[in-house]
């Protein structure tokens, strides 16, 4: 597919000619549609995952847009080569994520720190590589996908709770500090989204409780949220872009929810 053929959202009005970006997880999901978005607005996106195909895939459907796309094989535990990478970005997007779904006394210890070094350690080195290039020119745009349970707290995911808060935190430390450099920094917090990392849990969920998948959905994922539906990748895509315009520069510091009314409750 080319991007003559995919449909690629723009509807933020956003011109990111001379940019350039580094995306997280960008062969699925969340990833890829902010890679895509932004090499439409025009930005040079150093897309980063370690799956080679999907990258390969990504590269295949941005072909034709106004931005460049650049694949990187990267596995982001690797922290110094994460820092390295970031060097000389201007917009930095914290997607890259993976979940385990089980009681606290039953999780690998392995696998929580693994989840920890992806989402939270990881994000420090990369920012700590982008601000410098940052700094030095007074602009930079940093916008971690964080999630609902940023906010908000579920039984059996310790690590990705713990690694979302911590991310929050991470993010508004990174606000204050560069407020006077004219980089801001912010989180995104998307409830549930129709992504492989969803299907996943979609399927560790029904093993934990006992039911179906398709009550999973019902039952479990949307239980707290107002909008009975999962959202799609292109919306997170679009709050991201959102906060790389003009009109964004007075937002920092903050999470912006894409929950459905989850935290209304």
């Amino acid at each position: 597919m080319t991007a003559s053929d995919a449909v690629v959202p723009a509807s933020v009005p956003l011109d990111l000619a001379g940019r350039t970006a580094l995306v997280t997880g960008a062969a699925s999901g969340i990833g890829r549609a902010c890679a895509l978005r932004l090499a439409a607005a025009g930005a040079r996106v150093r897309a980063v995952d370690r799956d080679g195909e999907g990258l390969d895939s990504l590269a295949a459907e941005a072909d034709g847009l106004p931005g460049a796309l650049e694949p990187q094989v990267l596995d982001l535990t690797e922290l110094d080569a994460a820092e390295r990478a970031a060097r000389g970005t201007d917009i930095l997007v914290n997607n890259a994520g993976l979940q385990l779904v089980r009681p606290i006394e039953d999780f690998p210890p392995d696998v929580f720190h693994t989840v920890l070094t992806v989402m939270l350690e990881a994000p420090f080195r990369l920012i700590r590589g982008a601000l410098p290039h940052m700094y030095g020119q007074g602009w930079g745009r940093i916008v971690n996908i964080s999630s609902v349970h940023g906010l908000r707290a579920s039984p059996y995911k310790s690590a990705y709770v713990a690694a979302k808060h911590g991310l929050e935190g991470l993010s508004k430390t990174a606000a204050l500090e560069g407020a006077s450099h004219g980089v801001t920094s912010n989180c995104v917090n998307p409830a549930y989204v129709r992504t492989p990392l969803v299907e996943k849990q979609i399927a560790d969920q029904a093993e934990t409780h006992g039911i179906p998948r398709e009550r999973v959905v019902a039952d479990v994922l949307l239980q707290d949220s107002a909008l009975k539906r999962l959202l799609e990748p292109d919306e997170v895509a679009e709050a991201v872009a959102y906060l790389c315009t003009p009109h964004a520069s007075f937002i920092t510091g903050t999470s912006l929810a894409l929950d459905g009314g989850w935290t209304a409750h």
